[in-house]
């Protein structure tokens, strides 16, 4: 087993990689679909897009394109149902409190990176009891580009006094691993998570995959002993 050394600041993203919210996208969905008088979609098809944001869970549902006023005027009403229950059906990955925990009682700073709007991501933490455990959480409105830019990498690195070389960056899509390798941080790709083609990650050439949370202590033991 390969470990990570010096590690100053383990980063995460959030959907599909520190916390399991495709429950709630899953009733959300299907509660707008029926709404509009189609019928449910499968739910392992919905988790598959949670990663790729409000957008592509709309154009999944509905069908359409990015900027058209129909597509627009779904994509808002998606985003205030999921504001009604955001939170409610999520919990964090199996596994994944002891990870933290462990992180924790050695002192080594955890945060979250997402390109999720602050508003969502606040009611999800404030409910999953996550937000003061957090040493640091950027939303896309603290930067002035997303990932897979690594702005929001950075400025965290910088308000935790940390270098990114030090820093792991963990993520379930491509953009975290490239975000993650632009600001010279070493990545962890989290195969669990809202990945359709599982076969596409050897491609990403994160530093590590794991399968299971609980992978992230073994990982990074011989750091924090």
């Amino acid at each position: 087993m390969s470990h990570f050394k010096n590690v100053e600041a383990i980063l995460f993203d959030l959907d599909g990689t520190l916390v399991d919210t495709a429950t709630d996208f899953v009733n959300v969905l299907n509660l707008q679909r029926r709404q509009h008088n189609f019928e449910p979609l499968d739910s392992q098809l919905i988790r598959d897009t949670v990663s790729n944001g409000a957008r592509a869970l709309t154009k999944l549902a509905f069908g359409g394109n990015p900027g058209e006023e129909a597509f627009e005027r779904k994509r808002l009403e998606l985003l205030e149902l999921y504001a009604a229950c955001a939170g409610d059906q999520a919990q964090l990955f199996e596994g994944m409190d002891n990870a933290l925990c462990h992180f924790e009682k050695h002192n080594i700073p955890w945060g979250i990176i997402t390109n999720k709007p602050r508003r969502f991501t606040e009611i999800l933490l404030d409910k999953l009891s996550l937000s003061a455990r957090s040493a640091i959480t950027l939303c896309p409105d603290d930067v002035t580009k997303a990932k897979p830019d690594p702005e929001s990498l950075f400025l965290a690195c910088d308000r935790l006094n940390c270098t990114a070389k030090n820093a792991i960056y963990v993520g379930d899509h491509e953009r975290d691993i490239i975000a993650g390798k632009a600001a010279n941080m070493r990545t962890v790709a989290a195969r669990y998570g809202y990945i359709q083609d599982k076969n596409s990650i050897s491609s990403w050439n994160a530093d590590f995959e794991i399968d299971h949370p609980s992978e992230l202590i073994s990982l990074f033991n011989t750091s924090l002993t």
